[in-house]
């Protein structure tokens, strides 16, 4: 049987103008800023004022693996699904990272017949947001550079600088470089490097600020080095974060597109959940949440990185509290987690789907009982799924305290979705709304909240820690930054920091290498096993499939 692809899906759709998306949202018209006819920016006025905020419910995922779980897709069919059950719904997503796209891993846009809309502007260019972040975190390099070259008054010790380049893209070859190469006047030679848009300190103070004046200090904020004497030099030394915010003006404000059934879609932001916090702004998800009754959102890659962090970190910040949690899960995926090749997973096989079941349970007990929360699963159904497979998931979680839905949304959009939105609508008006709980109390050394963490979600034994770290973690101490709460830069294919440790591990320890203080993000970043800040294209890439016709129509994206 043949399948249209993603992108033939989106290009049959017929748009409804931005103006009637944001009308039906309770946005007027004169609030927006159109980037042609179908997306917008929406003015940061449309917050001003006491505004009732909806229910919000977050979507997340076991542990993700190369059989696919439907995280984006699914949280796209149940904003569908509930507006089809009569709830006035949007979604609140990341905007995708170029390097992703023409990579491997694809776009940020959903799938089937749960899509956000126009999907090729959406997973290009867009409205230029990353192209402005990465360009004032070039300036910000730019700018520290210049000052070393003109003097360096402010006394820079070369060696410390920890402030790097970025690029949206994957690009191995610019993981290390030396700059400044050349004649005197070319700069002063130093090792450098880049990483990732979506990785940059500037991705996420962007995504977690609240207005622009609360931007402009974030970023001030941010340490680029440290001078002879060990004391932090920042942005604001530099006197460089009123220009970052000039180049960010505009990109702070929130982006309204449509879903295929027209449900508004407000994307903005987009940081990866392995090596930062993995959430759409603050500023997308309030607007969301103050004109609409059911916001759905999610948090990237499995429930132990960007539901941990957006729980842990952005609901902190923000004063969120989920109203209900979406957990979803595949058969496919669960019996990789309980051994299968990818290769071999048609055919029923309940051995291996209960041997891959402990994954799903513990995200499931993670997200009842560390962090309080309300929640469904739901099963991102596959042809290829038997009735006993999914009779088992249900049987299991039922006895875990937690219902099951199925998810068809990839073939049936919003009518796929009904079961799971009617289960969240139940939890969301059924009783109390649950008491905002965190993995780790804030107010206790940098060592113990990362020992609180590993052990409570990802039930490690304990924590080790490098000199590197023991060292980074008490000058970040003692300059006063040991109440930020923890980013941990973790592979999303474990509980572990062993991507090959699939399932449930038990018996284990978490390496942490070094830590990263992000004092304008308002985080501190632990860095574990093998992550990169700078991924690399693999061997294939999905950039040699992609391609334009004659007519200007492109091809081969999805």
């Amino acid at each position: 049987m043949s399948y249209k692809t993603d992108i033939e899906i989106a290009q049959e759709a017929k748009l409804k103008p931005i103006d009637e998306i944001a009308k039906n949202a309770g946005i007027d018209t004169a609030m927006l800023e159109h980037y042609g006819p179908y997306k917008a920016k929406i003015s940061l006025d449309a917050l001003k004022g006491e505004q009732k905020r909806g229910k919000l419910i977050l979507t997340t995922a076991i542990t993700p693996t190369p059989a696919g779980e439907g995280k984006t897709t699914t949280t796209i069919g149940v904003a569908d699904g509930l507006r089809r059950l009569g709830k006035n719904s949007a979604v609140a997503l990341r905007e995708p990272s170029l390097g992703p796209v023409f990579g491997v891993k694809g776009g940020a846009a959903g799938g089937g017949y749960a899509q956000v809309i126009p999907m090729e502007d959406l997973n290009l260019h867009f409205t230029g947001d990353f192209h402005a972040i990465g360009a004032a975190n070039n300036l910000l390099a730019a700018m520290l550079d210049n000052h070393i070259h003109q003097g360096n008054a402010l006394n820079i010790d070369t060696r410390s600088i920890i402030w790097r380049r970025c690029v949206d893209m994957n690009d191995r070859q610019l993981r290390n470089v030396v700059d400044g190469l050349g004649k005197r006047g070319d700069g002063v030679v130093r090792e450098d490097g880049f990483d990732i848009t979506v990785a940059s300190e500037v991705m996420a103070v962007f995504c977690l600020a609240t207005s622009m004046a609360d931007l402009k200090k974030r970023l001030g904020n941010i340490i680029v080095a440290y001078n002879m004497e060990g004391q932090p030099v920042t942005a604001h030394d530099l006197k460089a974060e009123g220009a970052m915010t000039a180049l960010l003006k505009d990109a702070l404000k929130p982006n309204i597109i449509q879903t295929l059934e027209g449900t508004p879609a407000f994307v903005h932001g987009g940081p990866f959940a392995n090596i930062a916090h993995g959430c759409n702004s603050v500023l997308a998800t309030t607007m969301a949440l103050t004109h609409a009754e059911y916001t759905v959102t999610e948090g990237g890659f499995g429930a132990d990185l960007g539901a941990e962090k957006f729980l842990d970190i952005k609901c902190r910040k923000a004063g969120l509290n989920p109203d209900a949690v979406v957990l979803v899960a595949t058969v496919r995926a669960l019996k990789m987690h309980g051994g299968k090749d990818k290769k071999d997973l048609k055919g029923e096989d309940l051995e291996a789907l209960e041997r891959g079941m402990p994954n799903l349970l513990r995200h499931v007990d993670n997200m009842l009982n560390v962090f309080g929360k309300k929640v469904v699963v739901a099963i991102n159904r596959f042809p290829d799924d038997s009735e006993a497979e999914l009779e088992l998931i249900r049987k299991l979680c039922n006895e875990s305290g937690v219902d099951v839905a199925l998810s068809e949304v990839w073939a049936k959009g919003g009518e796929g979705g009904m079961e799971v939105a009617q289960k969240v609508i139940e939890l969301c008006e059924n009783g109390e709304k649950s008491e905002q709980k965190f993995a780790y109390e804030l107010d206790q050394p940098i060592a113990k909240k990362i020992e609180d963490l590993a052990k409570n979600v990802y039930r490690a034994d304990g924590v080790e820690f490098t000199p590197l770290a023991k060292k980074a973690m008490k000058r970040a101490e003692d300059l006063g930054y040991g109440d930020l709460p923890i980013c941990m830069a973790k592979t999303q294919y474990s509980f572990s920091d062993d991507p090959k440790a699939l399932g449930a591990p038990e018996n284990f320890t978490i390496t942490v290498r070094n830590i990263r203080l992000s004092a304008g993000a308002g985080f501190i970043v632990a860095l574990t096993g093998e992550i990169m800040t700078m991924p690399g294209l693999p061997r294939i890439p999905s950039a040699e499939n992609i391609d334009v016709t004659e007519d200007g129509v492109i091809t081969g994206l999805f």
